[in-house]
């Protein structure tokens, strides 16, 4: 016969049992990088249906424009357990967007990196909210032909290897090929379809840039069709006449004001848009080359973001010495690498962006500029650690430079092209020789 004390001490080992099993039966979360795009939307009801996962939609906003009451409500409607929009603006300005302007990085000549530097924040996010969540998985919706697959996992990479990651686009149970299928995959669950059938380009959108690529770009004997396409500039031979000026001022490499007034990094952006869409300025056409292999045209629209371009490389020409304005231009072009391949959060870059920050230190003062009909032109710079002299530069002789100590000097740099022509004549070879003996006619009057 049990006791009082038997039966006491048996109930809390059947709650306990029945606590177990009901955190046996909940279900794993995943935290899925949401944009309210058709290949999201789709990958909510995929995901429960492939996966049995929770999913937590997270919404990261770097100045798309988009209306995310909008898409919140889309997404919990399609299945999403949970939604959450995060305000990353001011963050992606002062800290991707500032260092890639302070280090120069432009990538293959042209691509201002604006879809490139959003994606490292973007992953670091998503981790911060899988740990939040507890998630055991982070999705996103990047195709298996794009950059943005690498960039977003090589963040996650970074802080947080023990999650999984579902790329849907490679998954083995992704059987979707094409807009129309996704299309019809909400069709049949009865969900809303987030886009037109025939909507047009494939678009990456944030306060720095709108990337455009697909339709006639996919034929690069093609021009683009500017008027169907831009949306935040104008076509530059439209532009109004005469022109516009503007000025900017920098604290050590970073935009502080716009025409004498102090902004904070998501002001001046929003000015500066406004400002280069209405000039035309900014437009770029590149056949770039993605770092999965393959060669990829697009149409970037950058029209504040040129304009910055601009105004800190005259910032530099001033403020920076010879030799290390020289040594930068080569550090930009592997920073601009290292930011366009999603290696943001690796010890080379932030030893690269070390040196740049050291070169930043007398970027200080301010620029101005002429934009006219899609051109940017210089119209004025001046900073109190100017490396410009003008007694020194002056074509009037001044007291910190002697003409005559030019002899001197071009005898030191030209001493080794001397003595080599020196040997040429003596041995009868080379082209101080044979140059001499083929001496071209020239007409004289």
């Amino acid at each position: 016969m049990a006791t009082k004390k038997t039966e006491a001490a048996a109930k809390p080992a059947k709650a306990e049992k029945t606590v177990k099993a009901a955190k046996k039966a909940k279900k794993d979360k995943v935290v899925l990088a949401y944009s309210g795009g058709l290949d999201t939307t789709v990958i909510i009801p995929w995901l429960k249906e492939n996966y049995d996962y929770d999913v937590i939609a997270v919404c990261i906003d770097v100045g798309q424009g988009d209306d995310w009451k909008s898409i919140k409500k889309r997404a919990l409607k399609t299945g999403a357990s949970a939604c959450y929009v995060v305000d990353a603006r001011q963050e992606y300005i002062e800290e991707y967007i500032w260092p890639a302007l302070k280090a120069n990085a432009v990538y293959e000549d042209e691509y201002l990196l604006g879809t490139s530097t959003a994606r490292p924040l973007i992953g670091k996010i998503l981790v911060e909210y899988a740990r939040q969540e507890k998630a055991v998985a982070i999705c996103h919706g990047a195709t298996g032909k794009g950059n943005d697959q690498v960039r977003f996992e090589l963040a996650i990479k970074a802080f947080a290897p023990d999650l999984k990651v579902i790329a849907a686009w490679r998954d083995d149970k992704w059987n979707m090929d094409s807009r129309e299928a996704e299309i019809k995959y909400l069709e049949d669950r009865g969900l809303e379809v987030p886009m037109k059938k025939d909507q047009s380009y494939s678009r990456d959108e944030n306060i720095w840039h709108l990337s455009h690529e697909g339709l006639e770009l996919e034929k690069t004997e093609n021009e683009p069709n500017y008027k169907h396409m831009l949306k935040n500039t104008v076509v530059p031979e439209e532009a109004k006449e005469g022109g516009e000026y503007v000025k900017i001022e920098f604290d050590k490499g970073i935009p502080v004001a716009v025409n004498g007034k102090k902004m904070n990094g998501l002001q001046i952006m929003t000015e500066l848009n406004k400002i280069g869409g209405r000039n035309g300025v900014g437009l770029v056409d590149i056949c770039e080359n993605r770092c999965v292999g393959m060669k990829s045209r697009g149409v970037y629209e950058t029209p504040g973001g040129a304009i910055l371009y601009a105004a800190h490389r005259m910032m530099e020409h001033i403020c920076l010495d010879r030799d290390t304005y020289h040594y930068k231009q080569q550090l930009s072009i592997k920073v601009a690498e290292l930011i366009y391949d999603g290696k943001w959060f690796t010890t080379l870059f932030d030893s690269c962006m070390a040196f740049v920050d050291k070169t930043e230190e007398t970027v200080t003062g301010w620029v101005q500029l002429k934009l006219y009909k899609g051109s940017i032109r210089g119209a004025g710079s001046h900073s109190p650690y100017s490396l410009y002299n003008e007694s020194i530069a002056s074509f009037t002789t001044g007291e910190l430079y002697n003409h005559k100590d030019a002899e001197g000097f071009i005898t030191l740099f030209g001493l080794p092209l001397k003595v080599r022509a020196m040997m040429e004549q003596s041995t009868g070879t080379g082209q101080a020789v044979v140059k001499s003996k083929k001496l071209k006619k020239r007409p004289t009057e």
